[in-house]
């Protein structure tokens, strides 16, 4: 989640860098990386409305990058890379499909039969279109798509992180808190369930999308925390992925309005991001909240965000993600630090956890508790989710007790927590600051 300290390493804890000093033409391989990073989920959503086929459509765009690599080598990058992928990837869907009705006119007897005929009018690629105006956007139409209700909740948001958003294997893990092979059999699976039970592309229709739209919720909100805070690396914030979300964030209040989850969403976001530019000091130092320039967080976004989580609370059955939302409305709204309604965002984190049992949302209860009411209380807290061991392997665990016990003076103690976090985290300026601390506690070593 995010929004809410995590200790001492926070949750709040991403920040934008620069792209670097200006750069001669990219060769091709880069070009071809960047398109990638911005360009996947247009291109899969684009090719997708074509196959009628998840796992046709992937194959496709696969196919168009490798081709692209070759092609601009020799010809230079094209002026819209985005653009030149997805004809090279529609016209391969295009030549396979003709290619695969022309076998199956000429050798009907070496082939499995298809669905009868009215089957394939509502499942199959010439329904791919059908309610395809209901959604403005072609990723967010590919968003609903994915996450149909033959498939488990969980996979359903990992398979559309995987193929919609384009985040690794290794992301998505993380994302969930198991493992990567783990991760990559459940993906895996539902790529098999897909195709075992004919699931199509298809847009669901109006009244159809309700029942999807927590798993969509959940995928935006996964793909904002991601870019957040990047999993490893040199940067701390994948901006890509960041205004990825936005954008879809805001386009599913045009399309759904009137949903307090959807505005609750797009609070929690905006409420985020506002204090993208204070992340982190001049030199590239993480900054925590406490000691983030107040005066230089984005007071349009806070106050759009702020009246989007108000609307959502007048529901008067708020969910998970305008309650996160009305924690992150708590930080924004303090002058300072100091001034932070601890007591109040307790009381929220109590209201969430009853509506959302994640042991993150546990986590972060317990650092509010250690603000309001003191360390110790803090630290008892987090040995409960130590010995619950579902967050076993999270970065954040380690880090907030560290930061606890540094604030007891317990230095040997943090110490040894401070280690472990390390041991755990990969993005290189949240090691920078787990490092600092970690030298403060143990002087001279």
């Amino acid at each position: 989640m995010t929004g809410s300290t995590a200790g001492g390493l926070p949750a709040d804890s991403g920040t934008s860098t620069g792209s670097g000093a200006g750069k001669d033409r990219p060769t091709a391989a880069d070009a071809v990386a960047d398109a990638h990073r911005r360009e996947w989920a247009f291109v899969l959503a684009a090719t997708a409305r074509v196959a009628g086929d998840l796992d046709l459509a992937e194959e496709c765009v696969q196919d168009a990058y490798v081709a692209a690599l070759q092609a601009w080598s020799q010809q230079g990058v094209p002026r819209n890379p985005g653009a030149w992928l997805t004809t090279t990837a529609r016209r391969r869907a295009i030549d396979l499909l003709r290619r695969d009705t022309t076998l199956r006119r000429k050798l009907p007897l070496l082939v499995e039969p298809g669905p009868p005929d009215d089957q394939a009018g509502a499942d199959g690629p010439a329904g791919a279109e059908e309610g395809s105006g209901v959604i403005p956007d072609d990723r967010l139409r590919l968003i609903f798509t994915c996450c149909h209700p033959a498939l488990a909740r969980e996979a359903q948001v990992a398979l559309t992180l995987r193929l919609v958003c384009g985040l690794s294997t290794a992301d998505i893990a993380q994302a969930f808190l198991v493992s990567e092979p783990t991760m990559a059999a459940r993906v895996t699976r539902a790529k098999k369930k897909i195709s075992g039970a004919r699931i199509a592309y298809r847009v669901p229709e109006a009244a159809q999308l309700p029942d999807r739209l927590d798993a969509v919720l959940t995928v935006v909100h996964l793909l904002y925390t991601t870019g957040h805070t990047a999993p490893g690396g040199g940067r701390l914030v994948r901006d890509d992925l960041v205004d990825r979300a936005l954008g879809l964030a805001r386009m599913l209040l045009l399309l759904m309005p009137d949903e307090p989850e959807v505005r609750g969403l797009l609070a929690l976001l905006l409420l985020t991001d506002a204090r993208r530019a204070t992340r982190c000091a001049p030199d590239g130092r993480l900054l925590l909240l406490e000691d983030q320039d107040r005066a230089q967080w984005d007071r349009p976004a806070i106050a759009e965000g702020t009246a989007l989580v108000r609307d959502a609370l007048r529901s008067g059955r708020p969910g998970r993600f305008a309650l996160q939302a009305a924690i992150a409305a708590v930080h924004a709204q303090a002058p300072t630090y100091r001034d932070t309604d601890w007591r109040q965002i307790l009381g929220l984190y109590d209201l969430l956890g009853r509506k959302w049992t994640s042991p993150v949302v546990a986590l972060n209860r317990a650092v509010a508790l250690a603000m309001a009411d003191g360390p110790e209380a803090g630290l008892a807290a987090i040995a409960d989710l130590e010995h619950d061991g579902r967050l076993a392997g999270y970065r954040y665990l380690p880090a907030a007790k560290a930061d606890l016990l540094r604030r007891l003076g317990r230095a040997q103690e943090a110490a040894q927590a401070y280690r472990c976090a390390l041991e755990l985290t990969a993005n290189q300026p949240e090691r920078d600051f787990l490092s600092r601390r970690l030298a403060e506690v143990q002087p001279g070593r």
